[in-house]
């Protein structure tokens, strides 16, 4: 295994983490006063800190597919297990950008001001979905790791 898995790992530490915590606030922190001090200064540095995360998360994911040789079977007919549970786990990571972006957008656009009720069923839904597809992930990673070992 080379440096990538390494680097890999401990974002994916940082950014399951991370997801676990804020979640574990979100359930926990149920007095509105208290969560209008925690969020506006929590928010925009968990932010930034799961941004990096996940680019890390993107850019050694890629770099090991490609070392892997896996990248052309991904587009190939090719059935095996390693690479149906390498699409799915990729479909999922493509969804957790997805919610990613839309939970940011949303986060750092009301940061400091009032969500309106569509925006805050939006933000914690997706904050949700993302916690939850992290599991995911975290599954199917660990099933390609035993299958390519």
């Amino acid at each position: 295994m080379g440096i990538f898995i390494h680097i890999h790992l401990i974002a994916a530490i940082a950014w399951i983490g991370g997801s676990v915590f804020m979640f574990v606030l979100g359930v926990s922190l149920r007095d509105k006063a208290k969560q209008k001090q925690v969020y506006p200064h929590i928010g925009p540095i968990f932010g930034y800190f799961e941004v990096v995360s996940i680019l890390i998360l993107l850019i050694t994911g890629t770099i090991m597919i490609i070392n892997d040789g896996l990248f052309d079977l991904l587009f190939s007919n090719d059935h095996s297990l390693v690479i149906e549970t390498l699409r799915k786990k990729l479909w999922i990571v493509l969804a957790i950008v997805v919610a990613t972006v839309i939970h940011f957008i949303i986060a750092f656009k009301t940061n400091n001001t009032e969500r309106t009720k569509l925006q805050n069923m939006v933000s914690r839904g997706s904050s949700l979905l993302i916690f939850f597809l992290n599991l995911f992930v975290l599954h199917y990673a660990i099933v390609i790791r035993s299958i390519m070992n």
